[in-house]
């Protein structure tokens, strides 16, 4: 390899890095936006859904107008199956999961996608994880462990197994190693824009229907209350950043540097959300906390540098 072709690809791996990093602050702090919507504004999961969704949808349409057809039906219904994976079920899973088991529990299972996805790596690409992933990745995933239970670890609560809701966590990460695995085939031949524009229209495709069957009154007039603008500016940082940014962010990511190293950074979105509410809600940061939030840091640095 030329100095000049190893230096671009060495800057297409930094770029690749610096973009995972900003999409899992932004989904870090998606949680907090999100709680905000659900119990202050009395939201269903699907309505917040579906509304953050429209919105980003709308921005790409507009960006890509000019070209709406795939290549073939072929990769259209991979596109549907990229959708339904990482819009309708894993967010929908992951929030009903909520209700049936605790924080802990969900955020725990649900940062196993990592694991998911290289098990699939293997399975469908014969490929095998290096000594230096698979330690990295343990201890990150420590790291993910001691930040999401630092808070009972410190009172002595334990850890609870809720067949139910853990089931659906569990769900919820296998949901999205199987739309890493599957838009792994489509990023050759398709731009970001052009991604994320399609994952958006059949995330909405399949979710609007469970928003017109839900039993619960839309809570749409709340946004246009402008004496509470918070949850207005709460639905655009979803929209905007959390969706339309950090997904067009995310698949370039996994364009550069492959959706192992870009899913592994999914072991930060943890200690992101612990800091965010720390900040932003005044919630407590337990000792544990900081050493699972330097746990997670040296596992990510391990499973980069140990190839």
């Amino acid at each position: 390899m030329s100095a000049t072709r190893k230096s671009d690809w060495k800057q297409s791996k930094q770029t690749g890095h610096i973009a995972a990093l900003i999409t899992v602050m932004c989904w870090g702090c998606s949680f907090i936006s999100s709680k905000i919507l659900m119990d202050d504004a009395g939201m269903t999961p699907v309505e917040v859904f579906v509304y953050r969704f429209s919105i980003a949808y709308l921005i790409i349409l507009i960006l890509t107008i000019r070209n709406i057809r795939s290549r073939s039906w072929a990769d259209e219904c991979q596109f549907a199956l990229c959708g339904i994976c990482s819009g309708t079920l894993y967010f929908l899973m992951e929030n009903y999961a909520l209700m049936y088991t605790s924080t802990g529990n969900v955020s725990l299972l649900s940062s196993l996608s990592p694991i998911f996805v290289a098990i699939l790596l293997a399975i469908i690409y014969k490929t095998r994880m290096r000594r230096g992933e698979i330690v990295g990745s343990g201890v990150a995933f420590a790291g993910v462990a001691l930040v999401i239970l630092s808070e009972s670890i410190s009172k002595g609560l334990g850890f609870s197994i809720n067949p139910l809701g853990d089931l659906l966590s569990l769900s919820c990460a296998l949901s999205w190693a199987i739309y890493s695995i599957a838009v792994k085939r489509l990023i050759p031949f398709y731009n970001s824009l052009f991604i994320t524009r399609k994952l958006f229209f059949y995330g909405l495709l399949t979710s609007v229907p469970l928003l017109i069957m839900q039993q619960q009154p839309l809570h749409f007039g709340v946004l246009l209350d402008f004496s509470q603008p918070k949850y207005i500016m709460n639905l655009l940082f979803l929209a905007v950043m959390c969706s339309t940014v950090a997904y067009l962010l995310w698949n370039e990511a996994m364009k550069l540097i492959g959706p192992l190293a870009a899913n592994n950074y999914i072991y930060l979105q943890p200690p992101i959300t612990m800091i965010a509410g720390f900040w932003l809600l005044g919630e407590t940061i337990y000792p544990f906390g900081y050493i699972g939030c330097a746990l997670v840091l040296a596992g990510l640095v391990i499973a980069d540098k140990k190839k």
